[in-house]
């Protein structure tokens, strides 16, 4: 049986833009967010993928669920969400877990 070193959260989603929009979504996206690491989050990646040309990839690790939660709260989290919401088709995809830890130590 595996047992959890910690209780890092993880986050890993797709946001589906409305044609054309992905880039400008994924710039929202990399802006500073103030707070963002203070509230406990570990990781904020965003990426995307030739082949989705209007898919935004997100990847978030957190102190805990809790954590990512709480950060929805944040004025700079729902300023951004404010200004990518009319971007998008309003599809996500993607896992929520908690990590069990990694190879690399």
């Amino acid at each position: 049986m595996l047992h959890t070193v910690s209780m890092t959260f993880a986050n890993v989603g797709s946001l589906e833009t409305k044609p054309g929009q992905r880039d400008a979504v994924a710039a929202i996206l990399l802006r500073p967010m103030a707070g963002l690491k203070e509230a406990g989050c570990l990781l904020y990646e965003v990426g995307i993928n030739e082949e989705s040309r209007d898919t935004v990839f997100v990847c978030e690790l957190w102190e805990s669920p809790e954590a990512h939660r709480a950060s929805l709260q944040l004025d700079s989290v729902r300023a951004a969400i404010a200004e990518a919401l009319p971007l998008l088709t309003g599809t996500m995809g993607g896992n929520q877990f908690t990590v069990l830890g990694s190879p690399l130590g």
